[in-house]
């Protein structure tokens, strides 16, 4: 059984260390903190035992029979614990990918949760360290947990890196060729399994335009109370108390999603979002404009049947005609998003295209077509039960492809 390295124990490098425990697919994972933390090995184990939102890791392996405590056998001189028989060895001497010890390890592949490193461009000696220098390191693939972004405008990715949604476009990895991997964000995994049954069922013919928000639950990088700006910041709002505010934000949604489904780049699409004083649980409201003239009628009846024999094929994505709120999708296993049917809207009108210079003599100016708008609402839990879940098996794919 292969050994599993995690960069970073914050959200996701938590939950992700909670998901493997679970699974026992690795038998041993090597966790690097970096820096030290508390007092002792103690307190990692406490940070990785308990969560505010989630509660005991105990509780998430075993429910209302849960042992008190399923972290055992700290070893602090060695760094090492169990942590519900799985060996767990935490590192706290190194931040800089490149120095990492993962060779020393065993460690073949890396998942950097740490959201300091995605420019897969950035050189290995980079002062502040970059994604490839996890290779240096002693890794074979990285795997990033974050959309790649490349600082320096006008360089192309490079051709040993890609991004994949698993369930969507994982087949495209090469292990052959692929040294690191995007697995996207929580967003786009989200809206990737909203999207592509339309595209599937309908064809990117069909659909003129999109546009999506995402009412987003709260991050890390986001203060508790309101804070001086950084000097050159020129978004305010990011200074401002999650606490206390709903706040208009960015994603990077609609640059991600093309590289995942590339029939997106055909259609005109928009993504906006929005941040709401929740620990987790969140909501995209996908609106879709159809050209409407096969004979069938594009309604709610038909979206949702789509949506739900899509259903059939796959756990990521979940169909249900239940009245959903955000706390009801936190921990929902498998599920990269809920369509939550009942929500479902279309109009269908018709509209006027001016055909101007590009008319034929003699043919009418003017052209009527119909054209259908639908709204869907897809329900995903931003950490742990959508985007970590999908996650692991993402890891686990490329743990089996290993060569």
């Amino acid at each position: 059984m292969a050994t599993l390295g995690i960069n970073g124990l914050g959200r996701i490098g938590k939950l992700s260390l909670w998901h493997q425990v679970a699974r026992k697919y690795f038998s041993e994972i090597v966790v690097n903190v970096g820096r030290e933390v508390g007092t002792s090995l103690a307190d990692i184990a406490g940070v990785i035992e308990r969560d505010s939102s989630y509660g005991r890791i105990g509780s998430y392996l075993y429910g209302c029979k849960a042992p008190a405590s399923v972290i055992s056998d700290l070893n602090e001189s060695a760094g090492t614990m169990k942590v519900d028989s799985v060996a767990v060895k935490i590192l706290r001497l190194a931040r800089d990918p490149k120095e990492i010890a993962w060779k020393e390890n065993g460690v073949r592949l890396v998942m950097d949760t740490t959201g300091a490193f995605y420019d897969p461009t950035a050189d290995i000696d980079d002062p502040r360290g970059s994604l490839r220098g996890h290779l240096q390191g002693g890794a074979e693939k990285v795997l990033l947990s974050a959309p790649f972004k490349i600082k320096q405008k006008g360089m192309e990715m490079p051709a040993d890196v890609i991004t994949t949604v698993m369930g969507i476009n994982d087949g495209d990895y090469d292990p052959a060729r692929h040294l690191l991997v995007s697995a996207a964000s929580c967003t786009t995994t989200c809206l990737s399994f909203m999207v592509k049954p339309l595209l599937d069922y309908f064809g990117a013919d069909k659909i003129l335009s999109a546009s999506m928000v995402t009412v987003h639950a709260a991050t890390g990088s986001q203060p508790v109370l309101d804070r001086v700006p950084g000097a050159g910041a020129t978004d305010l709002r990011k200074n401002r108390s999650i606490l206390n505010n709903i706040i208009l934000t960015s994603t990077g949604a609609a640059k991600t999603l093309p590289l995942v489904i590339p029939e997106m780049k055909k259609i005109g699409f928009i993504a906006e979002s929005v941040r709401v004083p929740l620990s987790t649980g969140s909501l995209i409201i996908l609106v879709v404009n159809f050209q409407d003239d096969s004979g069938q009628p594009i309604n709610r009846e038909l979206l949702n049947s789509v949506y739900r024999n899509y259903g059939k094929q796959t756990t990521y994505l979940q169909y249900t005609d239940e009245q959903l709120v955000s706390s009801d999708i936190i921990g929902m296993p498998t599920a990269a998003t809920v369509i939550e049917g009942r929500e479902t809207h279309t109009r269908t009108a018709p509209i006027m295209v001016n055909l101007g210079q590009f008319n034929c003599v003699g043919a009418p100016d003017r052209l009527e077509v119909s054209v259908t708008q639908a709204v869907v609402y897809g329900w995903y839990d931003n950490e742990l039960g959508s985007y970590t879940n999908v996650l692991g098996d993402r890891t686990v794919s490329m743990a089996d492809q290993l060569v």
